[in-house]
């Protein structure tokens, strides 16, 4: 007996890292964890009023996955685009020295990420919930 499979259309998933970004992998995935799960208009609206170091590399993260979307076969529409996973690793630590008094020597960590980027489309063009009223 055959038996038919069915297609199910598969989650498009469009990814993008950056290496070696010079920047704490703990300060970075402070960001990151504000934007996991967000469309992608509105992580970059957030990422822009945010004063730290970490949105620059995130937001240029989120355009570089945007523009490989771009670059599909059948590219979606960023509307339905959203941030899927963000993960932030650690990258190779540069070792410094600061020279202390009597002949001592403090060591700088100066620390790097790896970040990758997932995006993935919502399944349908679904128009957002009405917000909840602040009433009880």
């Amino acid at each position: 007996m055959i038996m038919e499979q069915q297609t199910e259309p598969r989650e498009i998933q469009i990814r993008a890292a950056q290496r070696f970004v010079r920047i704490s992998p703990f300060k970075a995935r402070k960001i990151a964890e504000i934007i996991r799960g967000k469309q992608v208009e509105d992580a970059l609206t957030i990422l822009k009023f945010m004063p730290q170091k970490a949105t620059f590399f995130l937001e240029k993260l989120i355009k570089s996955a945007v523009a490989n979307a771009e670059q599909m076969p059948a590219p979606p529409a960023v509307e339905n685009l959203y941030i899927q996973k963000v993960t932030v690793d650690e990258g190779p630590t540069m070792h410094r020295i600061q020279f202390r008094a009597q002949g001592r020597v403090n060591r700088i960590r100066k620390r790097t990420s790896h970040i990758v980027m997932n995006l993935a489309e919502r399944p349908g063009s679904e128009e957002k919930p009405p917000a909840k009223s602040a009433r009880r």
